[in-house]
């Protein structure tokens, strides 16, 4: 009977101890999955912080990028920039629990939103920019070829301006100069009898004869010439009269007028004189103070 009532407490310790054993190993169990679970957890908050760092690293990569092109939407970029930075630094002194990461991955999908938008506008600029910058290079150079034109042609109008100007302009041709002996030189000129001479001393009078060629083109109307006959010793022969013509003063022997029309015409003046020196004589003709025919001729 004892040995029965024994046995019996033996079994119900034994069942006590199975019992506290299984007890034992489900709380082993249960603690190890814990801990694996906590480590699983804190393994993987750090590789999403890593990420979400990552991520934030790249955005500024980005903006980075697109400030130094230097577009006019830097300002607006560098705003951005500066929150993407900022995030960065508080991520990097979190504590990467879940609520946090949440929380940052929530800011970086905001501000990638925001990234994008920018990014999109930007190409929209450069490609308007680029549009802009190949029509005023296009427009720079149909200026350039306008410019090149006109400056092309106001030199053709220059040149051909002063072909018009030299073509309108009459020649002189054929300027001579004679010394006569004049007989009878108190009648009429119809009695006169001159007799051409290189003598000084003999000498009576000096003939000037020259011709104005034809010219079609030139202004037809009276045309006065202005003629300058210098002896040996420098002395203005004749009327010795002054002309000025602007800053420029003119000393003349005679004028002559003529009735140009277009055609050809001969002119012939005496000069009369006494006392004539020998030597080189100097003949100019002057339309106003522009020289346009000049002869010399010697007496002895």
């Amino acid at each position: 009977m004892e040995n029965q009532q024994n046995n019996s407490s033996l079994k119900a310790v034994i069942a006590v101890l199975a019992i506290l054993l299984v007890g034992s190993l489900v709380y082993i169990f249960k603690v190890s999955s814990d801990v694996e679970n906590v480590q699983t957890e804190l393994t993987t908050t750090v590789t999403e912080k890593e990420t979400v760092m990552k991520d934030l690293q790249d955005l500024k990569s980005t903006y980075d990028a697109a400030i130094a092109e230097n577009t006019s939407m830097s300002e607006e970029l560098i705003k951005e920039r500066d929150k993407v930075v900022s995030l960065m630094s508080d991520l990097s002194k979190s504590k990467g629990d879940v609520a946090s990461l949440a929380k940052y991955k929530k800011q970086f999908i905001t501000l990638q939103s925001n990234m994008k938008s920018l990014m999109a506008e930007n190409e929209g600029l450069k490609m308007a920019n680029t549009k802009l910058t190949v029509q005023r290079d296009s427009t720079t150079v149909v200026l350039a070829a306008s410019q090149r034109t006109n400056e092309t042609l106001l030199s053709q109008n220059d040149d051909l301006a002063k072909v018009v100007e030299k073509g309108t302009k009459l020649s002189i041709v054929n300027l001579k100069t004679s010394a006569y002996i004049v007989r009878n030189p108190g009648l009429l000129r119809s009695s006169e009898k001159q007799i051409e001479t290189d003598k000084a001393s003999r000498a009576d009078m000096l003939k000037i004869s020259f011709t104005i060629a034809e010219n079609q083109i030139a202004k037809s109307g009276d045309k006065t010439y202005y003629v300058q006959i210098i002896d040996a010793k420098s002395n203005v022969l004749g009327d010795k009269k002054t002309q000025n013509f602007g800053d420029k003063t003119l000393s003349y022997s005679f004028a002559t007028t003529i009735k140009y029309e277009n055609k050809t015409v001969q002119v012939s003046e005496n000069l009369p004189g006494k006392d004539f020196v020998k030597g080189s004589y100097f003949v100019n003709i002057f339309d106003k103070d522009v020289l346009v025919s000049k002869s010399s001729f010697d007496l002895k």
